[in-house]
C-alpha cells in the first residue's frame, strides 16, 4: 500500500469544486467528494497504473487519474515512499498550471 499525501492546494481545489458543485446542485458536492476519496484508494492501493499527461503539460513526471463521473483529473507524483496529490485540476483549465507546485514537493524523512 502506497502513502498519499494532498498538497494544501489540491486539497482547496477539491473543496472549491465541491462547493460549485453543492451550489449547483445539493447533494452533488458529496458525490464529487466520494469520487475524490475513491480515487485516492485507487493511488493508495495501487489498483491500476496512473496515466501519462499531455504533452503540452511539459515534462514534470506526474501522472493522473481521471475521474469517470466528472471533469477532472487527479494529478500524482509518485515519489519512492509516497505518492503526492499536486492538484485536483478540471479538463478545462490551462494545463499544466500546477507545474511549479512539483518543485516544492520533497520527498518526507523519517
Amino acid at each position: 500500500m502506497q502513502t498519499v499525501r494532498i498538497l494544501e492546494e489540491a486539497s482547496q481545489e477539491a473543496i472549491e469544486a465541491a462547493a460549485w458543485y453543492e451550489y449547483e446542485q445539493p447533494g452533488l458536492g458529496d458525490e464529487f467528494f466520494a469520487a475524490i476519496d475513491a480515487a485516492i484508494d485507487v493511488i493508495e492501493e495501487n489498483f491500476i497504473p496512473l496515466s501519462p499527461l499531455a504533452e503540452e503539460s511539459g515534462d514534470t513526471g506526474a501522472k493522473r487519474l481521471i475521474l469517470e463521473r466528472f471533469p477532472y483529473d487527479i494529478i500524482v507524483l509518485e515519489l519512492p515512499e509516497e505518492s503526492v496529490v499536486i492538484a485536483v485540476a478540471h479538463h478545462s483549465r490551462k494545463p499544466g498550471y500546477w507545474r511549479e507546485r512539483r518543485c516544492a514537493v520533497q520527498p518526507r524523512r523519517r
